[in-house]
């Protein structure tokens, strides 16, 4: 099994509908992104996927949310913009991702978003 990590990275501004203390207020942060994919067959040049694929894909779920109200993008209106619902989020469209680019061999599984230095929240399949 060989598993790739890519990275990436995001600001926005959100607040947590329901919670009490300084988190219920619009606030920002600069997020960092690790995703992880998995699979066991390689392709004939020895690769499971370009890096430069999944990057590219992990960029255009990211740019979705840069400099966004996070509240503000649909799937958050129904679901609290928190770094656990987050991370979950980027994993669903970049599955989603994979599968229309015929990736269904690759598994999805890890992502881990930060919101600061030293707090953060990983979401595994």
């Amino acid at each position: 099994m060989y598993t790739l990590t890519v990275e990436g990275n995001f600001s926005s501004a959100h607040q947590l509908r329901g919670y009490r203390g300084k988190c219920e207020n619009l606030h920002g942060h600069n997020w960092k992104v690790v995703l992880c994919v998995r699979g066991e067959e390689l392709d004939d040049t020895g690769l499971l996927v370009d890096f430069t694929v999944l990057k590219s894909m992990l960029k255009e779920i990211l740019d979705e949310l840069d400099h966004t109200n996070i509240n503000d993008i649909p799937y958050f209106t129904r679901q609290n913009p928190s770094s656990e619902n987050i991370a979950r989020y980027i994993a669903e469209k970049f599955r989603s991702a994979l599968d229309e680019r015929g990736y269904t061999e690759i598994s999805m599984d890890s992502v881990t978003v930060w919101e600061s230095e030293t707090s953060r929240c990983t979401y595994s399949f």
